[in-house]
């Protein structure tokens, strides 16, 4: 059986039925009083006649009627706008007053990104009619002026806290109160918000979260006094989801459910044949010789157990994040201590920088207070007009390209262009041994709403011919990854393969070697940035190259040395 009547969701949205249906109201209003006066007005000499006048009495009442109408659809688009505009001053009033703190909150942000793109739209859309047309034109001649975020920033945001959720493990109903530990509570999200992160969820193939927020956009959306999303349009996508991921059962239930509430839905009855069919198919395949039958009951959706085998390296990374895992042995902890260090440079000699071992193979260091707060603060306003979205390099290709599991804005800088840059890079080959002659310009970088950067080598791969080919200086030897920010909450580096997590402290660095002394890369520095859950991350990295470390880093007499 062809199931013809599938649900293609992905162009409906609930905040433009509304404005499409207003506005068709308005026009079709308009039309039945031009056919009305052309019936009535084709008859000559009306006047002539007392019944033909008392046709026009009966016209004139209904011009009236349409007046009415009018009146009532205008005035019902004036209340919709006003609430909108209620609305956007005082989410706007508790923005301003701490700006800051508000924006660092990932639900904040998310509310401010939709607020400005589907929400707006729907504002638009009603202002477009009758006076508001021409503010609508004045508002968009300023467009060059007024920075709106596009559909792929709604789109972005979504993503970035879905991802919060699955790494840190937060449960739906809690996130959607605003209630993320370490933070602030920001704004409940109302059903429509819950709605709009399960669409997006929807329209990126993801049936799993589509469930999840659909249904938390139908808890609410029953509570709700005034309705902020059709519940008809939650019921028909949290059906097909639901049937998505393997039970027919309950998407039939919620398909019952829509049809009670839209009894001529038009894609519903469709919908809901195709469903009893599949339970009546599978039942019929999976009978045994008493002839039950399971066929999913309703399921859970909250995250399962995963069974108790040896983690794969994105769980072993998640469980990192969330603190839940360290596996430095006993063994080695002995090897790790802390101590005032100057590398026999004649600076640091009076004046010693606080060294922390924090794994012995490969040694990775962290540098305490390496750099001031005001070096800090320069590097950042140098950096922040440069600031585009971050690159990884094509494997095969050597170029570089977008990816969805870095997500953050970098931007480089010269040595010459400041004195602290310089100061910085200097610091960089005094504590580190290395020359910075041919390091890489200092990359400064920026995490916005659920920033991340996935498990990754700093090196380049035997296989990857044509990395670093254009800087003609080797392979990355080494990184020093400078902290330019505390974080509220989330934003760790992790190790997964040796279990080791470094919380972003502003002013300290964390550096290790990327090879062996043989040239070969070393495995277990592959590393990630979890996802900022709050806050604003900001760091700052210097790559040094295998080129002029030949007497700073001579090879050793193993391959592993």
């Amino acid at each position: 059986m062809v199931f013809i009547s599938l649900i293609n969701l992905t162009a409906i949205s609930h905040c433009y039925s509304k404005s499409f249906m207003m506005s068709s109201t308005i026009k079709l209003i308009l039309i039945g009083v031009t056919v009305c006066s052309l019936s009535h007005w084709t008859t000559s000499e009306v006047f002539t006649a007392i019944v033909d006048l008392e046709k026009l009495l009966y016209t004139e009442g209904e011009i009236i009627k349409t007046i009415e109408k009018y009146i009532e659809v205008e005035e019902k688009r004036l209340q919709e706008i006003k609430k909108l505009k209620d609305e956007y001053g005082r989410l706007h009033q508790v923005a301003t007053a701490d700006s800051q703190s508000f924006l660092e909150n990932p639900i904040n942000a998310f509310l401010l990104v939709k607020r400005l793109s589907t929400d707006w739209k729907l504002a638009e859309s009603l202002m477009l009619k009758s006076t508001g047309k021409a503010m609508i034109e004045n508002i968009t001649q300023s467009r060059e002026d007024l920075k709106f975020p596009e559909d792929e920033d709604l789109t972005g945001a979504a993503e970035a806290l879905l991802r919060l959720q699955d790494t840190y493990k937060l449960d739906t109903s809690t996130l959607a109160r605003g209630q993320i530990t370490g933070t602030k509570p920001s704004h409940e999200l109302t059903a429509n918000d819950c709605f709009e992160l399960g669409r997006q969820s929807y329209n990126n193939g993801d049936h799993y979260h589509t469930i999840l927020w659909m249904q938390e956009a139908l808890d609410r959306v029953d509570e709700e006094t005034n309705k902020t999303v059709d519940k008809a349009d939650i019921l028909e996508y949290l059906a097909f989801s639901t049937y998505m991921q393997g039970n027919t059962r309950h998407a039939l239930k919620l398909t019952n459910d829509l049809l009670e509430l839209v009894p001529h839905h038009p894609r519903a009855a469709g919908n809901r044949a195709y469903y009893e069919d599949a339970i009546k198919n599978a039942a019929h395949m999976k009978r045994g010789d008493d002839g039950d039958v399971q066929l999913g009951g309703d399921v859970n959706y909250s995250e399962s157990s995963r069974a108790d085998t040896e983690l794969s390296e994105r769980e072993q990374y998640e469980q990192l994040c969330r603190a839940e895992s360290s596996t430095v042995d006993l063994d080695d902890q002995r090897y790790l201590f802390c101590d005032y260090f100057s590398n026999g440079h004649p600076y640091y000699i009076l004046q010693p920088v606080k060294r922390e071992i924090v794994f012995k193979a490969p040694k990775i260091y962290i540098f305490h207070d390496v750099v001031s707060n005001k070096e800090i603060e320069i590097v950042k306003y140098l950096a922040q007009p440069r600031l585009k979205r971050a690159t990884v390099q094509n494997a095969k290709s050597g170029e570089l390209e977008y990816a969805s599991y870095r997500i953050s804005k970098s931007a480089w800088l010269k040595n010459e262009e400041h004195p602290v840059v310089w100061k910085i890079s200097q610091r960089v080959e005094d504590l580190t041994g290395l020359t910075v002659s041919t390091a890489e310009e200092l990359q400064v970088v920026n995490y916005g709403i659920g920033g991340h950067y996935e498990p990754h080598f700093d090196f380049a791969r035997r296989e990857e011919k044509n990395a670093f080919q254009s800087l003609g200086t080797g392979n990355r030897i080494a990184t020093w990854l400078l902290y330019m920010s505390d974080v509220d909450a989330g934003g760790a580096t992790v190790f997964p393969q040796i279990g080791v997590t470094l919380h972003p402290e502003k002013r300290a660095a964390a550096f290790w070697h990327n090879l062996h002394r043989s040239g070969e890369g070393d495995m277990l520095t592959r590393h990630a940035a979890c996802p900022v859950l709050a806050g604003s991350k900001w760091v700052s990295n210097k790559w040094l190259h295998e080129r002029g470390q030949e007497f700073r880093r001579p090879c050793g007499l193993r391959e592993n040395d």
